[in-house]
């Protein structure tokens, strides 16, 4: 509808001061005639204010106006804690009469908002309202009405100082004087040494408890058992956490609601903590010399988080030397050392071809054997004297050793293979030559043997026969090359090979990294997405089950992915501990951070908003107290709530469609006066 308006204005043809300055010599030559009493005084102001007239050009202005509608907003809080109970009811029954309203008012555009939420930043209300009102001037919002339980996370902290512009309603959802039972961390580290515990500082809060209460907190770590300590409510209380491998460790704590509790999102907490190992200590023993030993030495060396020991056998007790002691540059092998006193110390023990000459009794390499088997790490590089007399699997160590030699020596070219559970396995999978890639470089020589046990063959060599073999032997692992050529694949002998990631997968492997473990099930979130990714040698079960914090559960298919790898996503909202199955391995998952700002308070509150009520102008609402109030369009100087209702502005914003400007005066009648009041004024004189 286009209103039309009518104006007088003036647009005069010189500046205003010249205009005045005109006006006023006039004045006083009127003034002055009027008090000498001459004779045709008035007579001659009549040309005079025709003149004035027309220099101030008046004019008859008419608009056509096309009013503006006012812009309404309408935030709906649609977060985590909003679930609650029956606030989503509350909210969409609110919302559903809100808009009815407005939009029986043809002056008002109404805007709806649906705000969700996210694992790190919360409910971000004030975001919304800006985007929404972003293309409109102020002049033209007639005001909000945010829906929401009061647990809003961006609202402007200098709102006394800036208000919106205008006013910015809240209707409050749940009920108001609730409680909630919340689990806290005030403390966490983001990364501890793997064999040493960590301290996670955790606190019970309950409104309700009585002074003195103590409530049950049940800590699991990764998928080991859950164990449960008593912890007073109130109080902080410090947690020891074991980190026992590298890598990414979660923790999940929880604690059960109590008997007003509102949601289980709080009372559960879980955090990821990055094992890192202070120092990898490596025990390399090499027998006799040769042209590969080097290449062990420096793999190892290259890795600055490794303490090498290294120790080479260049005399026997055996071999006699008349050479004076104080002239050798030796030192006698620190046997006992080594073997009994320190040997716990080792996170792995490299023997390359080492042969049994006596320096080493058996009951020392029993030791070895039995370090192995309580959880310690042994690898192998074997030659030729693998398949002598003298061999260290005729030692103890022949109890745990994956493969016996079948004493051949096998002295001829040929291409190392990835070959059977290797192509799944995470120590050799990476090493398969894509379509496109040259083959692996040759090595010359391999020692035939036979695998034993549940030993995996995981890379083949001459005549398809086993080169690298993998073995857990009770908590242990053991790892055995039967070549003592791969320090062609340094050298890029016929194209060599990827000699130094082997080696490092090897390692990483017998000192059972996560990341290569050739049986596991891994959950991870980021980004609002939790990644599941599976890793066994032999087909699993199609399908994975994830429970979410809350409890509900979703059956998840997996798709297969490179290697022995299948993997599944699955986008996550909720805050806490994510826990994956497939029915025979656990893993859980941390969501977002310890205290996440969206499910730390779940209890509806009006403290949040109300300083935003009354710098704004608008008003505050309970739902549960007296359901959504009346809406009045309200004058832009008037107030904009009150008791039992809230009010939008009426700006009356408009466009001009059309002007139409008609000169009071027009030039024609403005020369007749003038003229005619000269000729007026001489024949006046004239008399």
């Amino acid at each position: 509808m286009i209103e039309a308006v009518t104006d007088i204005v003036f647009a005069p043809v010189i500046p205003w001061p010249a205009l005045a300055a005109l006006a006023a010599v006039g004045l006083v030559l009127f003034l002055w005639g009027l008090v000498r009493r001459a004779r045709g005084t008035l007579v001659r102001a009549i040309p005079v204010a025709a003149l004035l007239a027309a220099v101030a050009n008046p004019q008859v202005v008419q608009e056509d106006r096309r009013p503006l509608p006012d812009v309404a907003v309408v935030v709906v809080d649609e977060s985590l804690s909003q679930r609650v109970g029956d606030r989503e009811s509350q909210t969409a029954l609110a919302v559903q009469q809100l808009t009815e309203r407005l939009q029986g008012d043809e002056s008002l555009e109404v805007r709806v908002e649906r705000v969700g939420s996210t694992l790190e930043s919360g409910t971000r209300l004030f975001e919304a309202l800006s985007r929404a009102t972003a293309d409109v001037p102020r002049r033209r919002v007639a005001g909000a009405v945010v829906v929401t339980d009061g647990q809003v996370h961006d609202v402007p902290g200098d709102v006394a100082d800036s208000p919106p512009g205008f006013p910015v309603h809240t209707l409050l959802t749940g009920e108001p004087g609730q409680t909630d039972r919340r689990l806290v961390v005030e403390r966490a580290p983001d990364f501890g040494l793997v064999g040493k515990p960590v301290e996670v500082t955790v606190r019970v809060v309950d409104e309700n408890a009585p002074p003195g209460s103590v409530a049950p907190v049940t800590i699991a770590v990764d998928d080991r058992p859950a164990r449960a300590v008593s912890v007073p409510i109130g109080q902080p209380v410090r947690l020891p956490v074991l980190i026992d491998h590298a890598g990414q460790t979660v923790v999940a704590l929880e604690t059960p609601g109590g008997e007003e509790d509102l949601s289980p999102l709080n009372n559960q907490a879980a955090i990821a903590i990055n094992g890192v190992r202070d120092r990898l200590r490596v025990l390399l023993i090499s027998g006799e010399p040769h042209i590969g030993e080097r290449a062990w030495r420096n793999l190892l060396k290259s890795d600055p988080n490794v303490d090498l020991v290294h120790f080479t056998i260049l005399r026997p007790p055996s071999k006699d030397d008349l050479t004076p002691l104080r002239e050798l540059a030796l030192i006698a092998f620190p046997i006992q050392e080594l073997f009994e006193q320190r040997l716990y110390d080792f996170d792995l023990i490299v023997f390359d071809r080492y042969t049994r000459s006596g320096l080493v009794p058996d009951p020392y390499m029993a030791n070895v054997r039995d370090y192995v088997r309580q959880g310690g790490a042994l690898l192998l590089a074997v030659g030729p004297e693998f398949a002598e007399p003298f061999s260290l699997y005729d030692s103890p160590l022949g109890d745990i050793l994956p493969a016996a030699p079948s004493g051949e020596v096998l002295d001829e070219t040929f291409r190392p293979r990835v070959a059977g559970l290797g192509l799944r396995h995470p120590v050799t999978d990476a090493l398969v030559p894509g379509p496109t890639a040259q083959p692996l470089g040759p090595w010359v020589r391999q020692i035939a043997a036979r695998p034993k046990g549940d030993a995996a063959t995981v890379m083949t060599g001459a005549a398809g026969e086993p080169l690298l073999l993998l073995d857990r032997v009770d908590d242990g692992r053991v790892a055995l090359l039967l070549s003592d050529t791969l320090w062609l694949w340094e050298k890029g002998w016929r194209g060599g090979g990827p000699q130094a990631e082997l080696v490092r997968r090897l390692a990483h492997w017998l000192m059972k990294e996560p990341d290569l473990e050739e049986r596991s099930l891994r959950a991870e979130v980021s980004g609002g997405t939790l990644t599941v990714t599976r890793r066994s040698l032999e087909q699993g079960p199609p399908e994975v089950t994830v429970t979410s914090p809350s409890g509900v559960e979703t059956t998840v298919a997996l798709e297969a992915a490179e290697g022995g790898m299948s993997r599944a996503t699955l986008p996550v909202e909720e805050p806490g501990v994510w826990r994956v199955t497939d029915g025979d391995m656990t893993a859980i998952a941390a969501a977002g951070s310890a205290n996440p700002l969206e499910t730390s308070a779940v209890v509806a509150t009006d403290a949040v908003m109300q300083p935003v009520a009354e710098a704004s102008g608008g008003g505050l609402w309970w739902l549960a107290e007296g359901g959504v109030p009346d809406v009045r369009r309200v004058s832009a100087e008037a107030a904009t709530a009150g008791s039992g209702w809230l009010g939008l502005r009426a700006n009356g914003d408009y466009v001009v469609a059309g002007v139409r400007q008609t000169p009071l005066l027009p030039l024609w009648a403005a020369i007749l006066l003038i003229l005619g009041g000269v000729v007026l004024a001489w024949w006046r004189e004239g008399r």
